[in-house]
């Protein structure tokens, strides 16, 4: 298929409180992330290039040793194998993130 409408996929949850609509090709991968409010993405790392914005919202996002607030329209680039988390307060939160390769575990 070559043409998707992520609001008829079934989420998927990646921890709890966020929730993602994947789809993906060959070599990469997107995700329609929801995010509710005041949750949290644990620390961690993956070897994927990761590469996302903010559509809805504002998050806190650590990659590394710096943290900012972002808000609709912001973008974060995230090399393999760098650490990373997320937090969101008050408001439901909206981003798009793609990941190159294509995280298999993303797959459904």
């Amino acid at each position: 298929m070559t043409f998707y409408n992520p609001n008829q996929r079934q989420p998927k949850e990646l921890v709890p409180g966020i929730n993602a609509r994947t789809f993906w090709g060959e070599k990469m991968l997107l995700a329609v992330v929801d995010l509710d409010p005041n949750s949290h993405l644990p620390l961690h790392s993956h070897p994927h290039e990761q590469v996302g914005t903010v559509i809805q919202g504002q998050m806190e996002m650590t990659i590394d040793d710096e943290t900012r607030l972002l808000q609709p329209g912001d973008v974060y680039v995230i090399p393999g194998g760098v650490e990373h988390e997320a937090r969101t307060f008050d408001e439901p939160v909206k981003v798009v993130d793609i990941f190159s390769p294509v995280r298999d575990e993303y797959k459904y």
